[in-house]
């Protein structure tokens, strides 16, 4: 009898719908030549890949390419709130890229392709079970994104961002990868379930020193794609040089992409004993620079870019405590997993919103500019205005902005339950000082505006009505923000599957 079953493709739809779209994208693009026919076609495939997504995790977890006990893809609940987001996120950018498009900036047809090859990763990642299938997902979510940041015509720039995420994002893969071979040459495994069982039941293994260099490599090779401190510095160039649609994309799904991988790794193949002082370390440095260099920024991008790297060292917190304490039950570890998929979640909300507010404040295919060029624009879109303020609340953790105090108590909450109160305390002290550039933005946004506002060729907010779909994203997303507010455990328990 043979060990090898057959494949689950109802397992694999989510990924079918996701690459499906890729394809079909890149023949409406060939055969019919009309933007908004090649727009639809992306649109209508996130849809269908978000909807697969959560209809097949409905069903209960289900695997394929399975060798007797190990697979490498197994599709739960968690693999489908990840394939949901990515869908999602994508369709949110695809609708504020219109404005960029309509002017011209990117050819569309290839735009579309590379948001969809990456959405495809996306969805494949969440249900990743070896390193091999983790690996090139998170590579195919990530390899897109290099065209897609240098793809604004005429802008150097962006061309410039392109060159650095590229240079940055090849040695991290490149540090990823040495570090799965040192883990397979130490175990002989590369499934995640039967990598940690056998590091598991071979304390001795945890002596040897290949295998705390193979430790060591994955996690800082993961730590580059959340920007983690000190892999951090490729995200605020990147940002800042990026279409802003893009920066959107960037700071929502590739981080999420980096989390969703390094908790994978973490939770279910790397010893905690190496990788939670590690984590801990990362996770205070990256909340700690993250919150303090984005006091100082008056770009709106970087500081949405700082911002985001503080973040991340948030949802790493949980991970780092792992090790910290000792005697800690399965169900004190499933919480703080939880704990780093619901912030995760919780983020990618806000910051979706966050963006969309300031695309819909900017010019059609601006950059973002900086904080004076929003000074007053409360005055002129008081409603766009209102969700940006609320999304910079909610970053910040304070109400009405619940969906942000909820994650960051989550995060506190698991810490003191794991006995790393001291990590809890670093994360207090760190949620006050982002309070600082947080609320200062939100203030810009309502003080009076200077004696000559600038206009909107110059780069002011001041101009003509946002685009519909930018409009309709952003309100998306502000009541999103506010159910997932309102209702915490709904992500909570999608979180602990």
């Amino acid at each position: 009898m043979s060990l090898v079953q057959s494949v689950d493709n109802v397992a694999l739809l989510p990924a079918y719908l996701a690459a499906g779209t890729a394809v079909l994208v890149l023949l409406a693009d060939l055969l019919v030549a009309r933007a908004v026919a090649t727009v639809a076609v992306a649109a209508a495939g996130a849809v269908a890949t978000a909807l697969g997504s959560a209809v097949v995790g409905a069903g209960g977890p289900r695997a394929t390419f399975c060798v007797a006990a190990d697979c490498s893809y197994v599709y739960g609940g968690r693999a489908a709130l990840v394939g949901a987001l990515f869908a999602l996120l994508t369709l949110g950018v695809l609708a504020l890229s219109g404005p960029a498009l309509r002017a011209g900036q990117s050819p569309v047809g290839e735009y579309c392709f590379l948001l969809a090859c990456s959405m495809t990763g996306g969805v494949v990642l969440g249900a990743a079970g070896d390193l091999i299938t983790l690996i090139v997902a998170l590579e195919t979510l990530t390899l897109p994104l290099y065209v897609l940041v240098g793809l604004r015509r005429g802008s150097l720039a962006s061309a410039e961002a392109a060159v650095t995420f590229f240079v940055v994002s090849v040695v991290a893969t490149t540090v990823t990868l040495l570090g799965a071979a040192l883990l397979y040459a130490v175990t002989g495994g590369l499934h995640l379930d039967r990598v940690g069982a056998l590091l598991a039941g071979r304390p001795d293994l945890l002596d040897v020193p290949l295998t705390t260099a193979a430790v060591a490599l994955v996690l800082l090779g993961l730590a580059f794609k959340v920007a983690a401190v000190p892999f951090h510095a490729w995200a605020p160039a990147t940002y800042d040089g990026a279409p802003l649609p893009v920066a959107a994309y960037l700071s929502t799904a590739s981080k999420l992409g980096g989390v969703v991988a390094l908790l994978a790794v973490v939770q279910r193949a790397l010893p905690a004993e190496v990788t939670g002082p590690v984590l801990a370390g990362l996770a205070v440095l990256t909340m700690s620079v993250g919150n303090l260099v984005a006091l100082r920024q008056r770009r709106t991008v970087r500081l949405l870019a700082w911002s985001s790297v503080a973040q991340a060292g948030y949802i790493l917190a949980p991970l780092g405590a792992l090790a910290l304490a000792a005697g800690r039950t399965a169900d004190a570890r499933a919480a703080a997993y939880a704990a780093a998929v619901a912030y995760a979640v919780f983020f990618v909300v806000l910051e979706l919103a966050a963006f969309a507010a300031l695309v819909a404040l900017r010019p059609a295919g601006a950059d973002g500019g900086s904080l004076a060029d929003l000074r007053g624009a409360a005055r002129r879109r008081p409603w766009v205005a209102a969700a940006f303020a609320l999304a910079l609340v909610g970053l910040a953790g304070l109400p009405p902005g619940l969906a942000g105090l909820f994650a960051k108590v989550t995060v506190v909450r698991a810490l003191l339950d794991g006995g790393a109160g001291w990590l809890a305390l670093v994360v207090a002290v760190n949620a006050v000082i982002g309070l600082a550039y947080y609320l200062r933005l939100a203030a810009t946004l309502y003080a009076p505006p200077a004696e000559a506002a600038p206009p909107a060729e110059a780069g002011g907010t001041a101009g003509t009505r946002p685009a519909w779909a930018v409009l309709g994203t952003l309100a998306v997303a502000t009541l999103v923000a506010l159910a997932v507010g309102f209702a915490p455990q709904l992500v909570l328990d999608l979180a602990a599957r």
